[in-house]
């Protein structure tokens, strides 16, 4: 079976932003990307990329890479004690970054060094010498030239020697330094990465705050390795079939089940000991995957009612790329569930819902079905431990 793809891809970041803005606005009402509207919002090419780990800097804080090299803050530092640990002159570091010598340092946060200092080593807590560079650059890790071995295959083999040993390797990444203006949204979508990522490279606080004159790493894409790529027509990215492109309905939500469709039964007793209740009921056809699916696909027929998993209020009505509407219902303990492939919407922003309440139906498309999603805070988690 093939499923059509789930334009709704944004997800990660639209929640990403709007987490950090609901921590401070519990009515229910945020602005999912500094737009004022969330009708029309695409960085799908941001969320469809996955990225590398952070680098792990040596025990000055030095991360080294050909072009460059920066200092990772440690707990409690300051430019002042940054630029000390490394053998620069505060002034110079504060300047090249647009911060006071003595303002405080989130742990982790990102410092560019103005010129070069000692490579890490052995000494300073490196398992090599030198910056990190690709594996196949890195001495006495390239793996044998052999004409008729390909170069992917001679690279990841590379990879896996490096990895054996400890070593760090990795392409070097983009320095971005922040201009007026600018927000960590911004630049995730001018970059093309996820916001999550980019606040986890650079240490950013809940409020993604990032400062003027100061130096961000835009994370490095990684490719998923040639055994996971799905087939053509079974991927998360392929195209959009034709009912997605049509108008949607101008059509009011009808309480009362669509004629020769059955009501769904009430599904409360099959989540015994669980947390929510089913939102339809039907087979999972395809099942979470993080990073991949990031929820359940529940096969429902067209039209089915789709129920509220819990009570909660409506956090946000949006549309993916494909404009087919996304649902989304804010639940007690930082709780979102998301509700994707469906129409006729009967609920609004900042509406109240009750448990098992009808909320929006299911989309003809074939197959039908309800992509699912479980969010606690930024991250998804398996929709089936909440239901079952």
């Amino acid at each position: 079976m093939t499923f059509p793809p789930l334009s709704m891809r944004p997800l990660p970041l639209i929640l990403a932003s709007a987490l950090g803005l609901a921590a401070c606005d519990q009515t229910g009402t945020f602005d999912f990307d500094l737009r004022d509207t969330v009708d029309g919002f695409d960085t799908s090419t941001a969320v469809r990329q996955a990225v590398a780990a952070p680098p792990r800097p040596d025990s000055r804080g030095i991360v080294s890479y050909p072009s460059y090299q920066v200092a990772v803050a440690q707990r409690g530092d300051t430019v002042q004690a940054v630029a000390s640990r490394v053998g620069l002159p505060a002034d110079e570091v504060a300047r090249y970054n647009g911060l006071p010598p003595n303002v405080p340092l989130r742990r982790g946060e990102i410092i560019a060094l103005p010129r070069r200092v000692a490579e890490p080593s052995p000494a300073t807590g490196a398992p090599i010498a030198g910056p990190i560079r690709p594996a196949l650059e890195t001495p006495g890790l390239a793996v044998e030239s052999i004409t008729s071995t390909p170069l992917e295959q001679r690279a990841g083999e590379a990879i896996r020697r490096a990895e054996a040993r400890g070593i760090q390797t990795g392409q070097e990444p983009t320095r971005h330094q922040v201009a007026r203006g600018e927000t960590a949204f911004s630049i995730a979508r001018r970059y093309g990465v996820p916001v999550r990522a980019l606040a986890e490279w650079n240490s950013l606080d809940a409020d993604m705050t990032v400062r003027e004159g100061s130096f961000l790493l835009i994370p490095v894409a990684t490719e998923a390795p040639p055994e996971s790529v799905t087939a053509p027509g079974a991927g998360s990215v392929a195209p959009a079939p034709p009912s997605a492109v049509q108008p949607l309905p101008d059509e009011q939500l009808d309480q009362a089940p669509p004629r020769d469709v059955p009501a769904s039964p009430d599904l409360g007793a099959q989540s015994a000991g669980g947390k929510f209740v089913f939102p339809v009921t039907g087979p999972i056809i395809r099942p979470y995957r993080k990073g991949r699916n990031d929820g359940i696909d529940i096969s429902a027929t067209p039209g089915t009612p789709v129920r509220a998993a819990d009570a909660g209020t409506v956090a946000a009505i949006t549309r993916d790329t494909d404009q087919v509407p996304i649902l989304v219902l804010r639940h007690p303990g930082n709780i979102l569930t998301v509700y994707a492939g469906v129409e006729g919407i009967g609920v609004q922003k900042g509406d109240s819902v009750a448990r098992g309440q009808t909320v929006a139906r299911i989309r003809d498309t074939d197959p039908s079905f309800l992509h699912f999603e479980v969010r606690e805070g930024f991250d998804s988690v398996d929709p089936v431990g909440y239901l079952e």
